[in-house]
């Protein structure tokens, strides 16, 4: 009787070192394989999904800047287009503005000014 508990013992004591073994052996298996997987995606130029996440957080940041842009540049437009009549206006009532002359915008010109 002894002996067959002994032997049990044994089988038991087995059966632990090898459950053990296996253990060690699928953690070996899954470093390799995330070893490979990761040599695979640097070949391909992928990305990570927390780098993706970071560039996709930077475009909806950078989307968001871009409207609000497009809204304060729309108002400055209609602000712009409201003062525009009164500069065409100031224009029109200077009847030497056209041409250059005292009392016009001075006019730019490549020669050098004639003494007087």
């Amino acid at each position: 009787m002894a002996e067959r508990a002994k032997f049990f013992d044994d089988i038991a004591g087995v059966a632990g070192g090898a459950f053990s073994a296996l253990a060690g052996i699928g953690e070996e298996v899954t470093a390799l394989v995330r070893a490979r997987v990761d040599e695979a995606i640097a070949k391909l130029s992928l990305v990570r999904r927390e780098e993706f996440d970071v560039v996709a957080e930077l475009a909806a940041s950078a989307r968001a800047g871009l409207e609000q842009s497009e809204v304060r540049l729309a108002a400055l437009e209609v602000r712009f287009a409201k003062l525009q009549p009164h500069a065409d206006a100031e224009s029109d009532h200077d009847p030497h503005a056209a041409h250059g002359a005292p009392g016009g915008p001075p006019t730019l010109s490549d020669e050098p000014p004639t003494p007087l």
